[in-house]
């Protein structure tokens, strides 16, 4: 421990307690209030997370710890026993959050208990799971899409966020400065109310290095709801964990577009940042992107390879025939905010569902209210849709039929679903979910893919 007055420096190949040794040879710098907590003097629960935060900043090559103001927890999702002793064992060991942290979707919808088709003893662990993380204070938002709560970070602001599209959003659409956390270590920030000063907490791993440009496409692809899911999952394959930047847009999009965008490039790479210009807060234009640099490499998207990349994700076979028939729909991927409720409702145009589809969104709390206000909740379900909370249809088993094909109009969820749900998948816009729920088939404009006079 340092003397009073002091800071400890930390080695990142000091073995102690058993740690690795790591290759980068950059010194970690605890502050007193850190070694304290590192010593045990808050307690055995802060001192088993404030380790796992050393040890990720000691792999990080970090040479500091910094403040968060906020944190996301998602392993608050049951995916086994590990999760779940781990939780516990904090909270047995008095365990508190320190900032305001939200919960990510659990693998249970508390609202409509009804819905769950699990194991009975698994549900069970996952309520378990679900009361240790609500006993250490944090808020029992169940949503993936926290950034649709009243209260969310600002420009600027430290914070510790698990959940890969929340995580995108918070960085490129908010300006809030997050790096890509996960099970565990999403907790222990929470209760120690400290992060590795790396990744994308800094200035200078947020600049753009791949610039990405539009061209060729027809105008009615560009106001698809299609487009920025069949992007950012090519965006997501081309880039890895680097920052991309999107230039050309006719119009800025909005916070939906830009959702979907971050939720699948954030499936099909690791991208915990993106920018568009003239829409995120970091790119006023493409220099400010860039940070000044110029771009590692640049990508032409034309016509031909958003349809490559729409027909990867569909993974049912179709023959465009009125024999593709349709078992089910599935919305709400990340989870559906207030104006896409608003889009399907105008889209179903008070038509009744097929009877041999189900249809489902996935919602949190916050919204479902709002919904309910407007009515929109009652009309849905009276023509045949179920709507889900506090979890997803593609992590939790609730969907009554998957037999046949499933559709839906969010590109994580395709990703996702066939090997979680071992479901034939086929990727839509919200508009060609609505009308294909209503005829019984999938029903697909194919037109939209055609070559557009804007080159953008």
């Amino acid at each position: 421990m340092s003397a009073p007055g002091h800071s400890s420096t930390r080695s990142s190949t000091d073995p102690a307690d058993g740690a690795a040794t790591y290759a980068a040879q950059v010194a970690l710098h605890l502050t007193e209030d850190d070694v304290r907590r590192l010593d045990g003097g808050d307690g055995p629960a802060v001192r088993l997370a404030m380790r796992v935060v050393v040890r990720l900043a000691e792999a990080l090559g970090a040479e500091e710890l910094l403040d968060i103001s906020a944190a996301h927890v998602d392993s608050c999702l049951y995916h086994g026993r590990a999760p779940l002793d781990f939780a516990e064992r904090l909270a047995a060991d008095g365990a508190t959050v320190v900032v305001p942290t939200t919960l990510n979707v659990s693998s249970l919808d508390l609202l409509h208990p009804d819905l769950y088709r699990g194991d009975p003893e698994e549900g069970l662990l996952a309520r378990r799971l679900m009361d240790a993380y609500v006993g250490m204070g944090c808020r029992p938002t169940w949503t993936c899409a926290p950034y649709q709560l009243e209260e969310r970070p600002a420009f600027g602001e430290q914070i510790a966020w698990a959940e890969s599209n929340a995580i995108a959003f918070a960085n490129s659409v908010l300006g809030a400065r997050t790096d890509r956390y996960g099970d565990f270590v999403d907790i222990c920030a929470a209760v120690t109310g400290r992060a590795p000063a790396a990744g994308l907490h800094l200035d200078e791993n947020r600049r753009a290095t791949v610039v990405f440009r539009l061209g060729g496409l027809a105008p009615e692809l560009y106001t698809s709801s299609l487009l920025p899911h069949v992007l950012g999952t090519l965006i997501g394959a081309v880039v890895g964990n680097r920052v991309p930047v999107i230039d050309g847009l006719p119009d800025p999009p909005g916070e939906d577009w830009l959702k979907a965008l971050g939720a699948a490039a954030a499936s099909a790479g690791s991208v915990g940042m993106f920018h568009v210009v003239g829409a995120t807060p970091e790119a006023p234009t493409l220099d400010a992107a860039l940070g000044g640099h110029q771009p590692a490499e640049v990508v032409v998207v034309a016509p031909d390879d958003l349809r490559r990349t729409r027909d990867r994700l569909n993974t049912a076979r179709l023959d465009g025939a009125t024999g593709d028939a349709l078992a089910t729909v599935s919305l709400g991927t990340p989870h559906y905010s207030v104006a896409e409720f608003g889009w399907f409702v105008e889209a179903l145009g008070g038509r009744r569902v097929h009877p041999e589809v189900d249809v489902y969104i996935s919602t949190g709390r916050g919204v479902l209210s709002e919904v309910e206000e407007r009515g929109w909740a009652e009309i849905l379900r009276s023509v045949g849709v179920t709507i889900v909370t506090d979890t997803c249809t593609y992590v939790t088993p609730i969907l009554a039929d998957t037999t046949g094909p499933a559709m839906t109009d969010s590109a994580k969820w395709a990703y996702y679903a066939p090997g979680n749900l071992g479901v034939e998948v086929v990727l839509g816009s919200t508009s060609e979910c609505a009308e294909s729920a209503v005829a019984g088939r999938v029903v697909l404009d194919e037109a939209i893919w055609a070559t557009g006079s804007h080159d953008g």
